[in-house]
């Protein structure tokens, strides 16, 4: 009789025990394990191609570095650091890194500056607007080898579309050898990168304009600010955020700038346009002198990564606070 009372009592209603803590640790195990995996089958795709395309030939390149190589065979003639000595002693390579220079200057101090007063011009009640923007924005959707076979002939000696209009106004004295003279290359060069990038700039800061709510420069109309304070102080640090990366991007491109000048000039006349990828890709597809390609690609990666993690430490770190999340079981 007691064994029955004790068996209709652990069966009652309300009587059920919670699953022992090994049971429950087992579950979320399996839950993390699930997710996981769900996590990895995602991004293995991605992960294999980034590995194959990505991670090998940079490893490859590191490697074909310390080499003299002409691309067939594996390389066997090693130099140890020959090839980045000889590197820094070449006046073409330097003279690659001052454009470079030159060039992230002006985007800085030109181009990104006129985008920006398009973006703020175009975010107003304007009639048209919607075609302004396509029209602004259609240059950037050309792939760089249309565009550079475009002012090929726009810029073409005597012949060429601008010097034609010059010639119309009265300043026919103003037109030449745009590209043929070293004077002007950069300057016509920056020119095209202009007419070709700001666009993609110029949409970035309209996104970033659009996210700012009105409320905030109603109120500064309303306490008697002027167009140029609430752009100031109301606009301009709100759209601070877009502004850096932007300001990323085009140190970037910059840096690695190739399609335009190979298409335009491929580096002449006599290097004056050159750039750090051109002189890769002639002395590693010209001159089959890979080694030595293969520290140039080296040095810019090295540039690269360098002003990246420079950037997002003193620059991009507020705006990747809290931007990161971790996956966790929840326990659920």
């Amino acid at each position: 009789m007691t064994s029955t009372f004790l068996a209709d009592k652990r069966s009652g209603p309300g009587t059920d025990l919670p699953p022992p803590e090994s049971v429950r640790a087992r579950g979320r195990g399996r839950r993390r394990v699930l997710h996981w995996l769900t996590a990895v089958g995602f991004q293995l795709p991605a992960l294999v191609l980034f590995i194959g395309m990505v991670l090998l030939p940079m490893l490859f390149a590191l490697y074909a570095a310390f080499f003299r190589w002409g691309g067939f065979g594996m390389p066997s003639d090693y130099v140890g650091t020959d090839n980045f000595t000889a590197l820094f002693d070449n006046p073409i390579f330097l003279g690659d890194l001052w454009r470079c220079l030159v060039l992230v200057l002006l985007s800085l101090v030109l181009q990104l500056p006129f985008a920006l007063a398009m973006a703020v011009l175009l975010n107003q009640k304007l009639r048209g607007r919607a075609i302004y923007r396509m029209l602004f924005f259609a240059p950037y959707v050309l792939s760089e080898a249309i565009t550079g076979v475009l002012f090929s002939m726009v810029f073409a000696p005597d012949d060429g579309l601008a010097d034609h209009v010059l010639g119309a106004v009265g300043l026919g004295g103003l037109g030449g050898l745009w590209f043929a003279d070293p004077s002007y290359v950069m300057a016509t060069l920056f020119l095209v990168m202009t007419w070709k990038y700001f666009g993609f700039h110029m949409m970035l800061y309209l996104a970033g304009l659009q996210s700012i709510p009105r409320e905030l420069t109603e109120a500064a109309l309303i306490d008697g600010a002027s167009a140029w304070q609430r752009f100031r102080n109301v606009t301009l640090p709100l759209l601070a955020p877009t502004l850096r990366i932007s300001v990323f991007l085009s140190v970037i491109g910059a840096i690695q700038l190739f399609d335009l000048v190979w298409v335009i000039t491929q580096g002449g006349p006599d290097h004056h346009s050159e750039t750090m990828a051109v002189t890769m890709f002639q002395y590693g597809f010209k001159r089959y002198q890979v080694g030595y390609a293969s520290a140039i690609s080296v040095v810019m990666f090295g540039i690269c990564l360098v002003f990246a993690l420079a950037y997002q430490r003193f620059v991009l770190r507020r705006d990747l606070e809290g931007a990161t999340t971790t996956m966790r079981g929840d326990g659920k």
